[in-house]
């Protein structure tokens, strides 16, 4: 297995999780227990708007940076030299995206992002993180045998292809740009963007054409 494994955590705790987005996912879980105790919204429905929020909407948001990044090659060279301002240039900006850097996959390195602590993850561009994603399991087999973590996604490289695994910190998050695949030479930039999917943007799946149905991880 080859691999490298960006550290840093000089300065990577259990308290960057700020205080105010604490509180506000409290507020938001004492919102929903009185929306249910109301019988104003259904458990049910609550659990798929989550769902939608966090596998739709907010990776919408990265889809749409990584096609411009396939489209346009002016944005390309801005998102490699400052991927927080041609992010934010979308409107795509808040807490847990402040500090971004995109790697990009190559014919011989693929990139897999990861938070070995806790759960970092850019938010504006990706929406919630993924159950797996905060997972003990994921967090220490990432960097301990990444090949294997792809297998669990379906995701099985050449043997010449490099794995870099990146640990997002409190400093800096990361979003990977995923291959664009070949013939969608003639689609449009709303078609590409179709194409990406989460997973591909943290690195545990290459986008595919046509689309192909998300996977879970193997628990």
């Amino acid at each position: 297995m080859s691999g490298s494994h960006d550290h840093g955590h000089d300065h990577h705790d259990h308290d960057h999780e700020h205080p105010r987005l604490s509180e506000l996912q409290l507020r938001v879980r004492a919102l929903e227990s009185l929306l249910v105790e109301k019988g104003l919204v259904d458990p049910a429905a609550l659990d798929e708007f989550i769902d939608i929020y966090e596998t739709k909407v907010g990776p919408r948001n990265g889809a749409r940076v990584v096609a411009r990044a396939w489209t346009d090659p002016a944005f390309l060279d801005w998102l490699r030299k400052d991927a927080s301002a041609a992010i934010k240039s979308f409107g795509f900006e808040g807490r847990q995206g402040e500090h971004m850097v995109v790697v990009e996959n190559t014919d011989k390195v693929h990139n897999l992002v990861v938070c070995t602590l806790c759960s970092c993850y850019p938010w504006p561009v990706l929406g919630l993180p993924p159950v797996w994603y905060k997972s003990s399991p994921y967090r220490s087999r990432a960097v301990i045998d990444p090949r294997g973590v792809l297998a669990d996604f379906g995701t099985v490289l050449p043997d010449d292809v490099e794995i870099k695994v990146w640990d997002s910190t409190a400093e800096v998050r990361y979003l990977v740009l995923p291959q664009r695949p070949a013939g969608t030479e003639t689609l449009s930039e709303d078609e590409l963007a179709d194409l990406v999917t989460r997973n591909s943007m943290i690195g545990v799946e290459t986008v595919s054409y046509p689309a192909r149905p998300a996977r879970e991880a193997a628990e």
